[in-house]
């Protein structure tokens, strides 16, 4: 029997699961691209999706066109699925069993279980429930690095304080801002803009460190860096659970690729469990991020020189959880910072005199051995403290999705370090919510260091 042109059977299974799938999917353009290419949705019909406000009524409109697009769409909408890493809704709808007069129960399962989609979904018979929207968030968990503190409240997966990671589309940089900030600015028009490499451990080896656990929503992140750098025209590689020794060998090959050359910038992305100053490898030896650094200056990626490189560290760099404090009534305060440290009297030192010029000729300028850096960090490092980064078990680490956020909405006309202060802003004002346990309430501060020498605009999606 056919409705609208989809098998009955098919247009059923998409009618039983569309609550599930309004809160799981990510429909994002490259969903829709897929199902374009198979004339399953006209580019009309793909705008109008998109142009929907939020990710669950974009899921609506798409759901409800799907049906009246004919007997293949239905397969085409699984092989997309699959196409977008959302294998798991892929499974959902192809081993739906058949109802038989009855309704399909749904519960939810621990991210574990399907690693790596983070919130896979099992069947059995029975009365259909529905669950409340919220009670499908989970709490956040602290990346730090003590295993003493053992997680055995299932409550603890819980959390009202996030929605899924945004899926709209970054907006595209105009002309005339292009124009009228490229002069002072660095040079970004390349296609692709540069290369960008992600690492991240999820799991550990608990034969080799019993103190790391399994960084749940780990998966998330990963993902939503790939696709948001994706939009921004970058050519990503993503890896996954590297030792120590694993991720240095994988960054000292990416920063030595002969392609920088012909790039105008590089991103580099590590999710990890850390501490100040390093991050762990699936074997529980540290990486220190100061090799990370070195890799990619001045002296040992020459082809990078005077371009910028932009690094993001998900990893927390302390044990202490950041708690909070009432915010005093009035006017909110701010603490400035002490005095600057300057290098004070030493401003003509060295090429004053005259004999250190000789008849050598013009000389060639020199660099820094370190510079053109910026480094957003998921938590805060400080004198006395250095906080705990905290991670959604289902959305992912708050770091990840405001940085997620923030780029897709603002880097048409902002500047990464500006950008990143947008970033700190949003994480300053969240906080943990998981009544009856340590994390209620929990806080977390981002911050960035910066040895950029321009105004850095990723110019989304426009080419000269």
């Amino acid at each position: 029997m056919l409705e609208c042109g989809m098998l009955e059977r098919d247009r059923q299974t998409l009618r039983r699961h569309s609550a599930v799938l309004c809160k799981q999917l990510v429909v994002d353009e490259m969903l829709l691209q897929l199902l374009q290419a198979e004339n399953i949705l006209t580019e009309s019909m793909a705008e109008s999706i998109m142009a929907e406000q939020t990710s669950q009524k974009r899921c609506w409109r798409l759901l409800l066109i799907l049906p009246k697009r004919g007997p293949k769409a239905f397969a085409n909408f699984c092989a997309a699925l699959r196409e977008t890493e959302q294998q798991h809704l892929c499974e959902l709808l192809i081993k739906s069993p058949e109802t038989d007069g009855r309704d399909t129960h749904i519960e939810s399962i621990q991210p574990e279980e399907q690693p790596e989609a983070g919130q896979q979904l099992i069947q059995t018979t029975g009365k259909k429930r529905e669950m409340p929207l919220d009670s499908s968030f989970l709490f956040p968990t602290q990346e730090d690095i003590t295993g003493k503190r053992v997680r055995t409240q299932e409550s603890m997966e819980f959390s009202l304080d996030a929605d899924s990671p945004i899926s709209t589309p970054v907006f595209p940089c105009t002309v005339d801002f292009y124009r009228s900030h490229c002069q002072q600015s660095y040079r970004m028009n390349s296609s692709p803009r540069g290369f960008a490499l992600v690492i991240s451990n999820v799991t550990f080896d608990p034969s080799a460190t019993s103190e790391l656990d399994t960084r749940k929503g780990g998966e998330v992140d990963d993902e939503v860096l790939r696709k948001v750098f994706t939009e921004l025209d970058y050519l990503v590689s993503v890896h996954r659970d590297l030792t120590a020794q694993g991720m240095m060998s994988c960054i000292e090959n990416f920063s030595r690729r002969p392609e920088h050359q012909t790039v105008d910038s590089c991103v580099v992305c590590l999710l990890s469990h850390g501490v100040e100053g390093g991050i762990y490898g699936t074997d529980g030896q540290l990486l220190q991020l100061d090799l990370v650094f070195k890799a990619f200056d001045n002296v040992h990626c020459p082809l990078l020189q005077n371009k910028p490189k932009m690094f993001f560290i998900q990893a927390c760099r302390g044990e202490e959880m950041d708690c909070g404090v009432e915010q005093i009534d009035g006017p909110e305060r701010t603490c400035s910072p002490g005095c600057e440290q300057r290098d004070a009297g030493r401003e003509g030192q060295g090429d004053s005199d005259p004999r250190q010029r000789g008849n050598m000729g013009r000389p060639r300028i020199k660099l820094p051995q370190r510079s053109d850096m910026i480094c957003g960090f998921a938590s805060l490092k400080g004198q006395t403290i250095c906080t705990a980064a905290m991670r959604n078990t289902k959305r992912g680490s708050w770091f990840i999705q405001e940085l997620n956020t923030t780029l897709r909405l603002h880097a048409r006309d902002t500047h990464l370090a500006d950008i990143l202060v947008q970033v700190n802003r949003r994480i300053k004002e969240r906080e943990g919510y998981a009544p009856g346990t340590a994390h209620h309430r929990c806080k977390e501060m981002s911050e960035f260091t910066s040895s950029l020498c321009k105004d850095l605009y990723l110019f989304p999606k426009y080419q000269p």
